[in-house]
């Protein structure tokens, strides 16, 4: 080495180690060390989450995601419902569908509040004060004799158990590697969607056979369960990790003392934090997948979800068990379109390192273009069928479970595509996610029942298809040919 060189070298290195002292250590969330360091090479301390046996790994993540689908399992579980709590406080039934999308819209911003909160507490006592507060609500809801209690207990239930439904991916993110975070994802999503119909499908039974207030019970009892499974198997995933090395994580505290909340990210809470997901809609690689799942996700989703009593309950006269039959269609749907969206979607990619050495975030959109294909056909399906059915017959469903198959595969790609091209801000992605689909999700009831009337079921299905095609379809082939020609 010349004497220049060397000359440089150290002066290189003693500006990196000024810049590290004058640096305040940055804590993020599922970010890596740099190359290099022990962590790289496999040696971890055995309390960071990532070196916790795979069936420990697992069951957080299954938790969390449980977790996930009771809270849109509550919101879309007193649909059935409907008729019986119309009669009870002497409102009309377009009165007591916002008893659903107040939720839905409470879910989409409450977890702005929650999220600086997991940050600096982090999650798993949050999860725990989640389903205490939503235990004692859903008894209350049991209790209700008008409107507006009922209404009161529903927001702050939708305000309770909200955390999980956004902090999912940044869970996952500290728990998986990059091979298997599709799948992990995978779980989440799949349990979050499935939580819409099976809503539906399991309390159209309890309302038919056992009475109205037992859905409020049945909901204060999973609360309690989970509550038990949190106890029992709940551990703590955040993990603050130095990018610079300056400062090594603490410890987890051990038991009893990890049953109480305890302080693990230092920094204070400012006001930024409460609204810092928002500021992620300048990086076009997540705001184009949040933008496009969300226009799928209420068009492939909701859509069938809510109009399901509606139209086959004036149509065919189907009382609420009967119409919760049918919500078994889009859980099928879900069930088979997670198969293509989660395990072959890593291992596209892990076929892909092997053939090219190297795998962008982009590949994966590949995938989404089955998604789609499938969600026009099974909106088209389902609209047109329906319309058209005189006597009960399978047909629409069929559309159903093709159009959910499809929104699936979107659901865990695209998501997995924003986490993949900015894990650092993993968490901050599924609050944005939440709120697109959420906010989008929460119009629908505002106009669908105008299209259905002026349109139709095929002609707003039709509608449907040119909405997702322009404002979901279009922008993601755009991206993916921007991302892969530019890393």
């Amino acid at each position: 080495m010349s004497p220049i060189s060397l000359h440089n070298g150290v002066k290189e290195s003693q500006g990196q180690r000024m810049d590290a002292e004058n640096k305040a250590p940055v804590y993020l969330e599922g970010a890596t060390s740099p190359k290099g360091s022990t962590q790289d090479e496999g040696v971890r301390p055995p309390h960071d989450p990532l070196s916790w046996p795979k069936w420990k790994r697992n069951t957080q993540i299954l938790m969390i995601a449980v977790h996930s689908m009771v809270s849109t399992f509550m919101a879309a579980g007193i649909v059935p419902a409907y008729d019986t709590f119309a009669e009870m406080y002497g409102v009309s039934v377009h009165t007591v569908t916002y008893l659903t999308s107040t939720q839905i819209l409470l879910l989409g911003i409450a977890p702005f509040v929650w999220k600086p909160l997991t940050t600096r507490f982090g999650r798993y006592h949050i999860c725990v004060l989640s389903v205490l507060g939503s235990f004692l609500c859903n008894i209350g809801g049991a209790r209700c004799t008008t409107f507006g209690t009922q209404m009161a207990t529903r927001v702050i239930t939708a305000w309770f158990i909200s955390p999980p439904i956004a902090i999912g991916s940044g869970v996952v993110t500290e728990l998986c590697s990059k091979d298997e975070r599709a799948q992990k994802i995978g779980w989440w999503t799949l349990l979050t969607t499935i939580g819409v119909p099976a809503g539906p499908f399991i309390m159209g039974f309890v309302v038919q056979h056992i009475g109205v207030e037992w859905v409020f019970w049945l909901f204060a009892i999973i609360n309690f369960c989970q509550f038990v499974a949190y106890i029992l198997f709940g551990k703590e995933t955040l993990y603050p990790r130095d990018l610079e090395g300056n400062l090594e994580p603490p410890k987890a505290p051990s038991f009893p003392r990890s049953i109480f909340p305890h302080r693990i990210d230092p920094r204070p809470v400012t006001a930024t934090d409460f609204i810092s997901p928002m500021f992620l809609c300048r990086f076009p690689r997540i705001l184009v997948p949040s933008l496009a799942y969300a226009i799928t996700f209420a068009y492939a989703n909701i859509v069938i979800v809510v109009e399901m009593p509606t139209a086959f309950g004036k149509k065919f006269n189907f009382n609420a068990q009967q119409i919760g039959y049918q919500f078994v269609a889009i859980i099928i749907g879900c069930v088979l379109g997670e198969q293509i969206s989660g395990r072959m979607s890593d291992s596209f990619i892990r076929l892909l390192k092997r053939r090219r050495g190297h795998a962008a975030p982009a590949d994966r959109l590949w995938l989404s273009y089955i998604g789609f294909a499938t969600v026009f056909a099974g909106l088209l399906t389902w609209g047109f069928q329906l319309q058209n059915a005189t006597t009960w017959n399978v047909t629409p469903c069929v559309g159903a479970a093709i159009a959910s198959f499809g929104n699936q595969i979107l659901t865990t790609t695209l998501i997995t595509f924003a986490v993949d091209s900015h894990k650092e801000v993993s968490t901050d992605i599924g609050m944005f996610v939440n709120i697109c689909r959420q906010i989008y999700g929460f119009t629908g009831p505002f106009y669908l029942p105008l299209m259905f009337e002026r349109f139709g079921l095929g002609g707003a299905a039709g509608i449907f298809c040119a909405i997702v095609a322009g404002s979901a379809l279009v922008p993601i082939i755009a991206i993916q040919f921007v991302a892969t020609r530019k890393p």
